[in-house]
């Protein structure tokens, strides 16, 4: 094993003397997606597919490019589609704005009746008798709160749906693609390279990795049953309009009231609500198409198959094109039947809204690129004095570099939580495998270390196996949002990448599903619910979600962790950090260049 050339100094003067950004960007590989700047037209999957073949950096395979042919003319529908939508929402806003206005009449209209006491002129003797005979008789004991809103409720609605019309139809969305097939085959490069080309045609896009994703389907869930945005909002909007009307206090309340019933059963379907604000932020102009780049969908327990039915149906309803990836079809990705009618749902709405297709090679193209990198001075082993000895030498190297001091800082994690990180310096981090993985910590942990540090070292890392099953669980999670943060990473490890997972083969592994911990932290019982009910509701405190995944999900989990340590340590891979981690997204695209250009004399010499 032999160190890195000399020339590491002049990328690391250049790379990590950058100031450390003084905001957090939310979305990784964002790839520098600033709606509001102007940037060339970048090139589009298929280009960008075959300029790599020819550069020798992928090898050409057939599958992959008739998948980057596909992405190619979705992208070339986009920018109609865009236009479309663009028109769409202003024909949306308007029909809102004239429904909202007619509800506040309507109820205008009531609450006048009621100030004037004439709610009963205008019904005829016989209604009356019927009326007063039903108001003294006795109330069914089944009878809920409640119900006088509700039905007043569903006849203002339909008195709206005859009188403003229902909510505009969007215009129909170019099919998107769900690419499944085995490790290694190009799903998620492909995936990006399509993403990375919808900068400046679409304005509202988003790539998620499921773990994030549902971390923050979860967190949305909780702000709005803590009414932490809406409420707040509500008595806002109620007291501007309603107060200074010139009815009575009791008049006012009963407008307050109905506008609060109205509150309560938007808020009951959840579900749509947290759809739409997935992908549009608020403060933006919300005009025009969106883009969902789904990585690594999987159905591990109920909620993922409640919450990802939900948001993802809603999302398709609504005119978002969806490209996405996994290790299984539609219609196999739920193999325990959790759920299955909801889940059917969300099968038949990913067959009509998206093209089903299958890279079919079984090679793992990661390792084809790695056997062709010289230098692999990234991961150390055993854990022998040579190893610890150059693993030093390396950290030490890349501090020395940064010209910065090693403290230990403390990190924002989801859920107000916090992550103490023993030793960082300038976007660079240190830590041992049992801090990371040994203590309860999951997927909100390992994002919130991702987009703070674009160079991660982790040290003893042991040989997996079932006896530390839970932390090997917790170390594919951890390899999972290093990578999907395209950071830069060093290990130093007591085997060879191919055989640190030497337990697989003794049986299925468990482990308590990562998102325990965020939802305890929170004191909310809503992933309890969900396994007990297949939907969402709230308080209580869980006592932890065993995962429900297979012995072959499990496999595959393994060889994905194994494929990417090794693509980590690929010249392409490396090339890429520079422009796709969060770190350095506000960096100029001058200076990104010149990194990316260091970084690649770096990593061939």
């Amino acid at each position: 094993m032999r160190r890195v050339s000399s020339k590491i100094s002049s990328f690391m003067s250049q790379r990590f003397l950058q100031p450390k950004p003084k905001f957090q960007i939310n979305v990784f590989r964002f790839y520098c997606d600033h709606p509001h700047l102007s940037s060339p037209k970048r090139p589009g999957p298929l280009t960008r597919y075959r300029n790599l073949v020819e550069q020798g950096k992928l090898q050409h395979d057939p599958d992959q490019e008739r998948v980057a042919l596909e992405l190619d003319n979705l992208l070339g529908r986009l920018e109609q589609y865009e236009k479309e939508m663009e028109e769409y929402h202003v024909t949306l806003a308007k029909w809102e704005n004239e429904r909202e206005n007619e509800r506040r009449r309507l109820l205008m209209e009531e609450a006048e009746l009621k100030q004037q006491g004439d709610i009963g002129t205008t019904v005829s003797k016989y209604r009356n008798r019927l009326v007063e005979r039903w108001m003294f008789r006795k109330k069914p004991d089944n009878v809920e709160p409640g119900v006088g809103k509700w039905v007043s409720y569903l006849n203002r609605e339909k008195k709206l749906d005859t009188v403003i019309g229902r909510r505009p139809t969007p215009p129909p969305a170019p099919k998107g693609l769900y690419l499944y097939g085995s490790v290694g085959s190009g799903k998620t490069m492909l995936m990006d390279m399509f993403y990375s080309a919808t900068e400046g045609i679409v304005k509202h896009r988003r790539r998620f990795h499921f773990h994030e994703a549902m971390l923050e389907i979860n967190e949305h869930m909780h702000k709005v049953w803590k009414n932490q945005v809406e409420e707040k909002s509500l008595q806002s909007n109620i007291s501007s309009w309603i107060m200074n009307l010139p009815f009575d206090t009791k008049v006012k309340e009963w407008l307050a009231a109905e506008e609060r019933y109205k509150h309560e059963v938007q808020m009951k379907n959840i579900l749509p609500a947290v759809a739409d604000k997935f992908l549009v932020d608020r403060e933006m102009d919300q005009r025009g198409a969106s883009i969902l780049c789904f990585d690594e969908i999987q159905t591990v327990d109920v909620f993922a198959v409640v919450a990802l039915s939900g948001i993802i149906s809603r999302l398709l309803s609504t005119g978002t094109v969806l490209v996405a990836t996994s290790n299984r079809a539609p219609n196999d990705l739920n193999q325990d039947g959790m759920q299955k009618e909801i889940f059917l749902k969300l099968v038949a709405k990913l067959e009509r809204h998206c093209e089903n297709v299958l890279i079919g090679n079984e090679i793992d193209y990661r390792r084809l690129i790695a056997q062709r990198s010289i230098n692999k001075a990234h991961y150390f082993w055993p854990l022998d004095g040579i190893a610890f000895k150059k693993f030093e030498e390396m950290w030490h190297e890349v501090i020395n570099q940064s010209g910065g001091k090693v403290i230990s800082s403390t990190i924002l994690v989801m859920f107000g939580r916090t992550l103490e990180v023993p030793e960082s310096c300038n976007g660079v981090a240190r830590f041992k495998f049992d801090y990371l993985c040994g203590r309860p910590v999951g997927a909100a942990d390992y994002i919130a270390v991702a987009k703070n540090y674009h160079t991660v070292f982790i040290s003893d890392i042991p040989v997996m196996s079932m006896r530390i099953r839970d932390k090997a669980r917790r170390f594919i999670t951890l390899i999972d949002e290093l990578y999907n943060h395209h950071c830069c990473l060093f290990c130093s490890a007591a085997s060879s990448i191919d055989d640190l997972f030497q337990g697989t083969e003794e049986g299925t592994l468990f482990d308590l599903e990562s998102f325990q911990f965020e939802t305890e932290t929170e004191g909310g019982k809503l992933r309890r619910n969900v396994l007990a009910e297949g939907n969402v509701g709230s308080g209580g405190a869980p006592a932890g979600i065993i995962s429900l995944l297979s012995g072959q999900e499990e496999m595959f989990a393994f060889r994905r962790a194994v494929s990417r340590l090794i693509e980590m340590q690929t010249p392409l891979y490396l090339e890429g950090v520079c422009d796709l981690h969060p770190y350095f997204q506000i960096q100029p695209q001058e200076l990104r260049d010149d990194n990316a250009r260091t970084l690649q004399s770096q990593t061939t010499c």
